[in-house]
């Protein structure tokens, strides 16, 4: 009997895979589960407008990933830090403090957990950022770090 898998299946195959199995491991376990469902004309169809759907929705998504990439890839973000005696930090400068500066003076909304650091920022200085963004695309930003 064909099958389209509607959940992951241990030792079968994974959500969305269309099989062949025994009509007996159809009936009793798959589709009474509610595994899968028989692979007709209907639920083939529906299938492949799920897959042309999700396909479309990471098109867009990557291409508004690399517009954001391009919009702030190579610029600079000044944060504003307190420090104590011999130009420390008092605590550091994270990924989110660099979030928040892209946010307000490049206007654009990237999540702090897709900011990695090259380093620490402990420090005063000049440090560069990469901004992981999904399905490969990436950029750096210099972040400058002044007194407050």
């Amino acid at each position: 009997m064909k099958v389209i898998l509607l959940k992951d299946v241990k030792g079968s195959g994974k959500a969305g895979d269309t099989l062949n199995v025994a009509d007996g491991y159809a009936r009793n376990f798959l589709l009474a589960k509610g595994l899968a469902v028989e692979a007709n004309a209907k639920n083939l169809n529906e299938l492949a407008g799920k897959k042309a759907s999700a396909q479309h929705k990471l098109d867009v998504e990557k291409a508004e990933n690399e517009k954001t990439a391009a919009e702030i890839g190579g610029k600079e973000v000044v944060v504003k830090a307190k420090a104590g005696q011999g130009g420390k930090l008092f605590g550091a400068v994270t990924s989110a403090n660099v979030a928040d500066a892209i946010k307000d003076q490049l206007g654009r909304t990237v999540d702090k957990k897709k900011i990695s650091l090259s380093a620490d920022i402990k420090s005063f200085g000049e440090y560069t950022a990469t901004v992981k963004m999904t399905q490969g695309v990436s950029c750096t930003v210099k972040v400058k770090v002044e007194e407050e």
